[in-house]
């Protein structure tokens, strides 16, 4: 969602960013950052992140001129997007023409299957497809129509910055619930072209030459289609059009000898009114309902911010972290820990009630921490609970964080959560052992915090 002054298109740089620096980091200066990851915040709050991380994109844009390059796929986007509404402007002019013909007789329910059929055709499919959320229907032919985008294609490790920036720019404005709206805008857009077109073609023609409008069928009985106008006249009968009656319906049945002007004036009206009605007033709400959802979809995106690349920077601009290093690989030698600028105690109350869950010897606790009670079994649970109710500080839970969470261990954090009515944090803790952490063990413990209702702000790691 976006906050305070954030917008969606400073989330979409930030995308674009984390896609550039992943692959090219090398490739940028990060001189005028370092005051940034020098001054770390003292509490977590996800506004201030939001906006350090708004403020750091911004300077590196400025410093490593990416301003040109960002908007490019964006321009890129809006210029297919124009040539595809030319195209159905090309397509519904067409149409109209074709069905028309040089002659001088209109099939009137052959015209209304060529410009109506195929829209309606496209509203069931893009309705099924936003019913069950299935991109490929939704997105319609225009999607199609813009599969030729070079930053469509798979990562690469030659990738240049322009397509990195091109990519961040497709996955966060063409994908998921964002780029389902916005594509499903252009396919409305598509249609109401096509439409417009021909019935602004059909307008001129009528108005230049003289028809007359015909019927027929070979397989459907007689009556199927008078009985057809006659539905579909019934709406149009609110808006003050009158449709031809069933003499004039019958009089234009193929083969009949004459039709006056009144006949031919009926049915100019009733085709018109019927591409009005049917065919782009339809298009127009689904068109405002898709615009709508689109700047809904932008103001309630968010950032993943379990990516690697956004823990890091959550490490690097804010609060909550710190290192520990073996000064000597003798493991009766303690560990001394070297505390950096943005230290552990920072943000959390200092009384805060440290729990660990199935901690062996060899975690270290930061300096400062002393561990009350390390829960492994039923009964010590027990005992950690009757601990935590007496205690009015804040709860400091402690986990390996090498392990992979599971859901026993995810069970016993939300149960001690229940018995406090202090803050809770989750602090992520190192083997002396220094086994290494995948950054995605690190997620898993986030998303592992996040379904506890532990916020991202209150992870701690090392």
């Amino acid at each position: 969602m976006t906050i305070n002054n954030t917008t969606f298109s400073d989330l979409v740089r930030l995308e674009q960013l984390r896609h550039i620096e992943t692959s090219k980091a090398e490739a940028l200066s990060y001189a005028s950052i370092a005051d940034m990851e020098s001054h770390a915040a003292s509490n977590f709050n996800y506004t201030v992140f939001l906006k350090r991380l708004t403020s750091r994109a911004r300077r590196l844009i400025q410093d490593n001129a990416l301003a040109i390059t960002l908007q490019h796929p964006q321009k890129l986007f809006i210029r297919a997007s124009r040539i595809s509404l030319m195209v159905a402007a090309i397509l519904g002019a067409l149409a109209a023409g074709n069905a028309v013909g040089e002659s001088s007789t209109l099939n009137i329910y052959w015209l209304l299957a060529v410009l109506l059929g195929f829209n309606l055709i496209s509203i069931m499919l893009w309705m099924a497809g936003i019913s069950f959320n299935l991109q490929g229907l939704s997105a319609g032919v225009v999607a199609q129509l813009t599969c030729w985008l070079p930053y469509r294609h798979k990562e690469k490790e030659s990738d240049s910055i322009a397509s990195l920036a091109a990519r961040g720019w497709w996955e966060t404005n063409l994908t998921g619930t964002v780029g389902k709206w916005r594509i499903s805008v252009l396919t409305h857009q598509f249609w109401l072209t096509y439409l417009a077109t021909g019935l602004v073609l059909l307008v001129l023609l009528m108005m230049a030459k003289q028809y007359d409008f015909i019927w027929g069928t070979t397989l459907l009985p007689e009556s199927s289609f008078p009985e057809l106008t006659q539905w579909l006249s019934k709406p149009m009968e609110f808006l003050g059009l009158i449709p031809p009656d069933s003499y004039q319906i019958a009089a234009s049945r193929v083969g009949a000898v004459f039709q006056d002007a009144e006949t031919r004036g009926a049915w100019a009206k009733f085709l018109l009114g019927a591409l009005l009605l049917y065919g782009i007033l339809p298009r127009l709400i689904l068109l405002l309902v898709s615009m709508m959802m689109q700047k809904l979809a932008e103001h309630r995106f968010k950032l993943d911010l379990y990516l690697p690349y956004y823990i890091t920077l959550r490490q690097r601009l804010m609060a909550h972290e710190f290192e520990s290093i073996v000064i000597d690989a003798d493991p009766n030698i303690v560990i001394e820990k070297k505390i950096t600028p943005r230290q552990a105690g920072q943000g959390i109350p200092q009384n805060a009630l440290a729990i660990g869950i199935e901690l062996d010897d060899h975690i270290v606790w930061p300096n400062g921490m002393n561990c009350s009670k390390n829960v492994i079994d039923q009964t010590s649970f027990s005992e950690a609970t009757n601990i935590i109710k007496k205690s009015d500080s804040a709860l400091l839970i402690g986990v390996a964080a090498h392990r992979l969470p599971d859901r026993g261990v995810q069970r016993t954090i939300r149960e001690l959560i229940t018995h406090t009515s202090g803050g809770v944090w989750l602090i992520l803790l190192r083997s002396r052992a220094a086994i290494p952490v995948a950054d995605t063990r690190k997620i898993a413990w986030f998303r592992t915090a996040e379904a506890c209702a532990i916020s991202a702000e209150c992870v701690i790691t090392q």
